[in-house]
């Protein structure tokens, strides 16, 4: 490559989503839902319903954007894994990138991310819940499954025809990471808000001023 392609290469940021990204981020999940079964979703969400999730996400877990030249490609966030207590070392993980930005790496970069992230939170398992289809359709394909096993995720369990979209029954599985050694006293869970613009840069985050 030229010094002076280089220099023309855009630059794929990584930051935290804000409030005002709600719109843009909508339009990247609505495909998602309108047009597969990616998402058991059926109806897409308001634009206050979907920054209403943002925020409540953002109250404790990551919720991330990758960016260039101003658009937004895609996106992904952790969540509460079940809800219990003895949970608060797991989180579940999910990911969404414009239907056109798809195999370009943008998701593997997300989530190395939202892994260190993860890490520095002192979560210690990443958990993914996939639809998956008994026989791949216009709707719904394996590509999910085989992107998260390329990242290092394992097959953890399916729950068969759990899900029912555009007349088809799909399953539904758990693919799960983990992020390192469980200790026998795990130190308590970092809440996103707390963690040090040092902390999130050392993870590949950039940060507005």
């Amino acid at each position: 490559m030229s010094e002076k392609s280089s220099q023309n290469k855009s630059e794929t940021i990584i930051r935290t989503a804000r409030a005002e990204d709600a719109r843009e981020l909508r339009e990247i999940y609505a495909p998602y839902v309108e047009n597969t079964a990616v998402t058991f979703e059926y109806e897409v969400p308001s634009v206050e319903e979907f920054r209403a999730r943002m925020e409540q996400t953002l109250l404790k877990y990551p919720y991330i954007v990758a960016e260039e030249d101003g658009e937004i490609l895609g996106y992904a966030y952790t969540g509460a894994f079940v809800g219990r207590a003895a949970y608060e070392w797991s989180a579940e993980a999910t990911i969404y990138l414009k239907q056109d930005k798809q195999k370009m790496g943008l998701g593997k970069k997300l989530y190395e991310v939202l892994e260190l992230i993860s890490k520095t939170q002192n979560i210690c398992n990443l958990n993914a819940c996939i639809g998956y289809p008994e026989v791949e359709d216009a709707y719904l394909t394996k590509n999910s499954v085989q992107f998260h096993g390329h990242v290092g995720y394992d097959f953890a369990g399916k729950f068969h025809n759990c899900g029912y979209k555009f007349g088809t029954w799909y399953h539904m599985i758990w693919m799960e990471k983990s992020l390192g050694v469980h200790p026998d006293n795990p130190e308590p869970i970092v809440w996103f808000p707390q963690l040090t613009n040092a902390q999130l840069k050392k993870c590949g985050m950039t940060i507005s001023h």
